[in-house]
């Protein structure tokens, strides 16, 4: 009984640390790699909680593996959008201006009627209140409602809003997303176009948020001391 205790206790401590150093995104809303990850590590401390035969320090290695694995994966995604495109695939816009883009949601393997459960559990109930709904990688939600339909916050009452399209994350480190310039109706000349004109060169930006009614949003690269 007490060397079960004992490897129960080492391999819980071992899980823990390794899920604190992989991040807090572990802990939140995962991506499809993460919740692999996560998965495996549940199994592989399971097991030799269960038979005191199989010796401990091979499920200690396999852990120690798959944290190190899920580190080096996130460094990788966080350096190249193209691998963080690949492994933890893009956002899609599933309907716009209350129309759904049937495509998309055949692409999602995504009924009807789970957009509808996950527009109620939005408060959403009617499809055409709805500017635009997006999977998100996490097989979330979100939902962007049409002017006037969203709901009335004590700061909004007596203020106009000014309205927004749907935000694009159009440069990330310094990097044009043609998949987002293309979703927001921007050309790579107009990306080019206004990085002159707020002054700034394209790799110094860390990223640039805009939408297709001329809003933007610029956000520098601190500089390396």
């Amino acid at each position: 009984m007490l060397i079960t205790l004992a490897r129960a206790l080492i391999l819980y401590v071992l899980v823990y640390i390794c899920m604190r150093v992989m991040g807090k995104r572990q802990i939140g809303e995962l991506q499809p790699t993460e919740l692999v990850i996560t998965l495996m590590l549940s199994e592989i401390a399971a097991i030799p909680m269960q038979d005191n035969d199989i010796p401990l320090g091979n499920s200690i290695v396999a852990v120690l593996l798959l944290a190190g694995f899920e580190i080096v994966n996130s460094m990788i995604s966080l350096k190249s959008a193209k691998m963080r495109s690949l492994l933890q695939g893009n956002s899609l816009v599933v309907i716009r201006d209350g129309v759904i883009d049937q495509k998309q949601l055949r692409r999602l393997r995504f009924s009807v009627d789970d957009l509808l459960d996950q527009l109620r559990q939005k408060d959403v109930f009617d499809i055409s209140d709805v500017r635009y709904a997006i999977i998100e990688t996490n097989g979330q939600l979100s939902v962007m409602l049409k002017p006037g339909k969203e709901t009335v916050k004590a700061e909004d009452i007596g203020a106009q809003k000014n309205v927004k399209g749907l935000l694009c994350m159009v440069v990330n480190d310094g990097k044009i997303l043609k998949r987002a310039c293309k979703e927001c109706c921007l050309s790579e000349e107009r990306i080019n176009e206004i990085a002159k004109e707020h002054s700034v060169k394209l790799d110094e930006i860390l990223f640039m948020l805009a939408d297709n009614l001329g809003n933007v949003t610029i956000v520098k690269k601190e500089e390396v001391r």
